[in-house]
């Protein structure tokens, strides 16, 4: 399915658990539901970067619910209902990049959290070191880019970035993950 129309609908009726500040599940609501009211959800966020310290990035595609078109530092998405941190950030790896990863190749860098207008997130992060080539297979993703880590500041500041990857992805990045 690589029509953006049946995307976007597919992806709206998806079901997502609400949860409250730490995590705990509150109810199970449609993803539409979840943004129409901007319900605080659990996410997962994978950074891919090779031997060289290269973060691989990736621009979303214009149908996508929230910051379409907009470049992303990692990727992810939102947690299925009763999946597990690791579980999500391995399918959605994946998803989005068509990697297929070890478990126990991610890095976790810790539990992140984000509100703005468009919601509220409770998160995991994890990092990935790989030299395999992500792809873009399932219509999410549109575009790839391989950006030097001691660059990624400035190359941010002539896009426009997903708020939430910028806000708690960047700053991993810049505490050492290289």
């Amino acid at each position: 399915m690589n029509d953006p129309a049946q995307l976007a609908a597919a992806k709206a009726t998806e079901l997502v658990e609400e949860v409250d500040a730490d995590g705990n599940v509150l109810r199970v609501v449609t993803r539409a539901e979840m943004r129409a009211q901007r319900l605080k959800h659990r996410c997962t966020y994978v950074v891919v970067m090779n031997a060289a310290a290269e973060v691989w990035v990736h621009r979303r595609a214009d149908w996508k619910d929230i910051a379409p078109g907009w470049w992303d530092l990692a990727f992810g998405g939102v947690c299925d209902v009763d999946e597990a941190w690791r579980r999500s950030a391995i399918r959605e790896l994946e998803e989005e990049a068509g990697l297929v990863v070890d478990p126990a190749d991610l890095e976790d860098l810790g539990a992140v959290h984000h509100t703005d207008d468009h919601g509220s997130i409770v998160g995991r992060a994890y990092l990935v070191r790989t030299e395999l080539v992500p792809i873009c297979n399932d219509g999410e993703v549109v575009e790839l880019a391989l950006v030097p880590l001691a660059d990624l500041d400035a190359w941010m500041q002539d896009r426009e970035v997903c708020v939430d990857s910028a806000a708690v992805v960047a700053p991993l990045l810049s505490a050492g993950a290289s």
